[in-house]
């Protein structure tokens, strides 16, 4: 059932099962891309400020898939069939978690390739910047799941999540982007950290969440 769940979670959630979950990609590659016509072409500047406008435009991209993340499926009961399965929430949430990340993750840090040349970045601040977000994306990908299932229930749900998830996102933001301002391993793993603690703990916080929206 596990491997059954996960599918149905990749492709409803993938970039490339449908436009309108592409959205998160294309967001981030117009956000880098509009970038420089806004600053100019100095490349120094570019270079300088690119690595942060990537995290920023991460950040971002991250908001856009939390309306249909959880909420629809609490409209059509899956969770209740799941729990009928014997699938807990908790299980459900998990699964959940490694779908919407492999959804929007892996996509922006390989879209970060092209970026990355379209800000004139050099070797070591791409790499650092890669690391990042293999590190970080995972952590975002955890608040968001937290975020959707809390405010599923509520009426103004996507829009709340999103002002949730900037300020929730900030220390993983801050250590990334001070990563390249200082050309500083050591802070990615703090954001490793905070990753991985927002990782386990996000399946029971929105498993409990997902049980109290059935409750109300």
């Amino acid at each position: 059932m596990i491997g059954t769940l996960l599918k149905r979670d990749l492709a409803r959630l993938f970039p490339f099962a449908g436009s309108g979950a592409a959205l998160p990609l294309v967001f981030f590659l117009a956000v880098a891309m509009l970038y420089p016509f806004a600053v100019g072409p100095d490349a120094g500047l570019l270079g300088r400020t690119g690595g942060g406008v990537v995290w920023i435009a991460a950040l971002l991209a991250a908001i856009l898939p939390l309306d249909g993340l959880v909420a629809r499926d609490i409209e059509y009961g899956v969770f209740d069939q799941l729990k009928l399965r014997g699938m807990t929430e908790e299980a459900s949430m998990a699964i959940r978690l490694v779908a919407h990340w492999l959804g929007f993750g892996p996509p922006l840090v390989l879209a970060t390739f092209p970026v990355a040349a379209l800000l004139g970045l050099d070797g070591p601040t791409l790499h650092l910047l890669l690391l990042g977000l293999l590190a970080g994306t995972p952590g975002l990908a955890a608040i968001g799941l937290m975020i959707a299932s809390l405010t599923a229930s509520l009426r103004a749900g996507a829009a709340l999540s999103g002002l949730l998830l900037i300020p929730l996102a900030l220390p993983i933001l801050i250590f990334g982007a001070g990563a390249l301002a200082r050309m500083d391993q050591a802070s990615l793993g703090f954001v490793a950290a905070i990753s991985l603690l927002l990782v386990a703990s996000a399946p029971f916080a929105a498993g409990a969440a997902i049980r109290a929206s059935r409750e109300t």
